[in-house]
């Protein structure tokens, strides 16, 4: 009797029917009151602006919600794509190779010269004697023809370093602006404003840099050489922005003396084509320590410079100087950084590379590389 009055006491009342089980009674009849409270609150946080009365609007939620993530997807992955640094890299290296002379300790595969190399340089010279490359008349060796000993090799130094990610119809075009402002001289160059110099040499590549090092280079000639360049090699390298490439030239042409052969980015290339050089990577020895072939793995020379060291190996010493405007101009013509004219190349069986490169243009592979990304 008092039990019963006092669960039914007005304070304890909670607006339900007062005959239900007395075992727990308040959880059990919250329950059932609010059962969907706990699935309309996640969908009706994240926009309180939302009508979240009925089903129909929070399903629309739900689809303008996919439809946001989605787009976030794709712009993620389009800027990621655009902003690749490989694209850079491929289309325009810093070639300032230029900045420093570093010894290559590359493994290189032998002093045996390939087979058939003199049949493909001679196929290259007579290809070469048909039609004339850009190299044939506007190359750094033809820099100040005549001009007197001093000053050509002065001028040879400049487009050397001009020449630098740049063609040769525009580093020939920088070199005659200069000589016809008077500004192909050491003192000339030392007393000009770099503003001017620099509007002169344009538009070859890094402009703006070479033109601060033309006017290093001519201060150096001027304190140490008597308005001179360096008679040796290793003067030469210690010169701002002049690499090996440009130090041999320079060397051959103005000086008449011959260390090593110049290397640039077509000799690099056409030789590794021909399978001309060569370093191996790794090198097994048997049980008692003698080298055995088997495991021996050859990959291509990666730098001008490990060219330059196989490629001096074996070929001989007369060919040094020849070699490079030689293969310059077969790269400009024939031999082509993209889309080799191997069908016009009449060493082709001699190649190893011959058809395997695969024309394709860049934009395609662009696009393509884009559409798998997405």
């Amino acid at each position: 009797p008092s039990p019963q009055k006092s669960l039914r006491h007005p304070s304890l009342s909670t607006g339900f029917e007062p005959d239900h089980s007395a075992a727990c009674p308040i959880p059990k009849q919250d329950h059932l009151s609010n059962p969907p409270v706990p699935m309309r609150n996640p969908a009706s946080e994240p926009n309180p602006g939302s009508e979240s009365s009925n089903g129909g609007s929070a399903s629309e939620l739900r689809v303008f919600v996919r439809k946001k993530r989605g787009r976030k997807t794709i712009e993620t992955q389009e800027t990621k794509y655009e902003a690749e640094p490989l694209d850079q890299k491929l289309r325009g290296p810093p070639e300032i190779e230029e900045f420093g002379y570093k010894q290559v300790n590359g493994s290189f595969q032998s002093s045996e010269p390939p087979p058939n190399w003199e049949k493909v340089l001679e196929g290259i010279r007579k290809m070469r004697s048909t039609e004339d490359a850009p190299v044939d008349t506007m190359g750094c060796e033809k820099a100040g023809n005549s001009l007197p000993p001093k000053e050509r090799r002065f001028a040879v130094l400049v487009s050397s370093l001009l020449s630098s990610q740049t063609k040769d119809n525009v580093t020939h075009g920088a070199i005659q602006r200069l000589l016809q402002n008077g500004l192909l001289a050491a003192d000339t160059i030392d007393k000009a404003d770099e503003a001017t110099i620099k509007g002169l040499i344009y538009p070859v590549g890094f402009y703006t840099r070479k033109a601060a090092n033309m006017k290093k280079i001519a201060n150096i000639c001027l304190m140490k050489y008597d308005g001179d360049i360096p008679s040796s090699l290793e003067e030469l390298l210690l010169l701002p922005g002049i690499g090996p490439k440009m130090a041999h030239l320079v060397m051959n042409v103005g000086w008449n003396n011959v260390q090593g052969i110049c290397v640039d980015t077509h000799v690099h290339r056409i030789c590794n084509r021909l399978g001309w050089v060569s370093k191996s990577c790794t090198k097994q020895r048997g049980m008692l320590g003698e080298l055995i072939c088997e495991g021996l793995q050859l990959k291509k020379t990666s730098t001008p410079e490990e060219t330059r060291e196989a490629l001096q190996l074996w070929l001989p010493k007369e060919e040094w100087v020849p070699i490079n405007p030689l293969l310059v101009g077969f790269g400009q013509t024939v031999c082509t950084p993209l889309r080799p004219n191997c069908g016009m190349c009449s060493v082709s069986d001699f190649c190893p590379s011959a058809f395997r490169e695969i024309s394709r243009s860049p934009s395609k592979s662009k696009r393509s590389s884009l559409s798998k990304k997405l």
